[in-house]
């Protein structure tokens, strides 16, 4: 029954059995952390065989050259060809690097801070100000980027199909002082939504104001499929190939999630005027990349076939997880209007929309109550949720139990934080 219905006698005897029920979990003293999308031991151990396939005595490319040794900061031939293939560019139009992505994303928008983009006629700081697009709900360490490089942040509302193109476009087309837009193109971080043709192909011949405008295509969950195959997702390098706007995109991708989340391997996509900007900038910080840890990847996978029936074993492991999640909240929070949520075929994370000015209560009952999530606002610029509503959860590391457990106090959370509100209202 829709908890607004209800009238306020109603109201106030649901709120105390909610309260008493929220008191009796939460003496439970339990500790269960939803806040990240962290890999699983069990995920984990799925790669272990990682450590085994470089010895002292093996650790040479195809060609001899010996990769204990410094250089070829664009990462070792054999894995430029596999993740070339897997991000569906060319070797030419790749670097494989260090362990994480995010390091990349981070490293190439300060030094388009410090020196500038092609395309552009002077670094962004001396600029009178750069902005950034961040469709929301999102993710929250693009957002700590921009905010700790000063670039001003502009929310743009997720669909379904990907983010509002009618806003992004608007944006755009006569600013030159927008600079950029962060893309989770697939699985989105939180929503799980991805991105469809017509998106793709607006964003990559769209007029825009800034010639160093730059697409930052964070495809971190590419093939992170719970069980029903890869989604499709349009090749956005290639569409902007195709509308005469090559240098748009940088497409970032990395195996954290794949295989050992401390020690992946990272990788840049882009148009050859880009990556030649990048190997520039980057000659002057690093010596080259860790070389065994590539050679050892491909080796692991050995081709991207290898890679698809990895991630059908990892599918295997968290797609109970994510049913458990989806099972409780119809359960608890189905046709009571206070609540909706995603239901996602991939990637990390459950996205819940509660009642609008909930959220943050709902995030501080579940936590007094042993259970830890993203704090509310977390996904939105600034830490700032307009509607406080917004809510994501985190089902991978927890165990099968754990997750049933944290969605009983998560749910408990909801209703009587939105009982509470609906009360006030009346």
């Amino acid at each position: 029954m829709d908890l607004a219905s209800k009238t306020t006698a109603e109201l106030d005897v649901l709120a105390g059995e909610l309260q008493q029920d929220y008191d009796r979990l939460r003496g439970r003293n339990i500790g269960i952390d939803m806040t990240r999308g962290k890999p699983a031991p069990e995920q984990l151990d799925l790669s272990k065989g990682l450590l085994e396939t470089v010895t002292l005595d093996d650790c040479f490319g195809e060609d001899g050259t010996d990769y204990r040794n410094y250089g070829i900061i664009d990462g070792i031939p054999e894995a430029k060809r596999l993740f070339a293939e897997y991000m569906e560019v060319t070797p030419g139009e790749i670097i494989v690097g260090g362990s994480a992505s995010l390091t990349m994303m981070y490293d190439t928008l300060a030094s388009a801070v410090l020196f500038g983009m092609p395309g552009g006629e002077s670094p962004w700081k001396d600029q009178k100000s750069a902005k950034f697009l961040c469709p929301v709900p999102g993710y929250d360490r693009h957002f700590t980027i921009c905010e700790k490089l000063g670039l001003e942040m502009i929310n743009i509302d997720m669909d379904n199909d990907g983010p509002d193109m009618d806003a992004v476009e608007a944006a755009v087309k006569d600013d030159p002082s927008v600079k950029g837009m962060w893309c989770v193109p697939k699985y989105s971080n939180p929503s799980g939504a991805t991105y469809t043709d017509a998106v793709v192909d607006r964003l990559a011949a769209m007029p825009v104001a800034a010639g160093d405008f730059r697409v930052i295509w964070d495809n971190a969950y590419a093939a992170h499929h719970l069980g029903s195959g890869p989604a499709k997702l349009k090749n956005l390098l290639q569409a902007c190939k195709d509308a005469g706007n090559p240098d748009r995109v940088l497409m970032f991708g990395s195996t954290s999630k794949i295989s050992l989340a401390g020690a992946g391997v990272a990788m840049l996509a882009a148009s050859k005027t880009n990556i030649d900007d990048a190997l520039e900038k980057m000659f002057v910080s690093t010596i080259g990349p860790d070389k065994i840890n590539q050679l050892r990847h491909v080796r692991f996978f050995g081709d991207v076939a290898g890679i698809a029936v990895h991630m059908d074993k990892l599918a295997a492991i968290l797609a109970p997880k994510f049913a458990v999640v989806d099972e409780i909240l119809e359960h608890r929070l189905g046709g009571k209007g206070i609540a909706t949520w995603t239901k996602p075929e991939g990637g990390y994370f459950v996205s819940v929309d509660v009642m609008d000015g909930c959220a943050t209560e709902v995030v501080r009952l579940a936590g007094a109550a042993g259970v830890k999530v993203v704090p509310a606002g977390g996904t939105f610029p600034y830490g700032k949720d307009p509607r406080d509503r917004n809510i994501r959860l985190a089902p991978s590391m927890p165990s099968i139990d754990e997750n049933r457990d944290a969605l009983e106090v998560f749910c408990t959370c909801v209703e009587l934080a939105c009982a509470d509100k609906l009360r006030a209202e009346k």
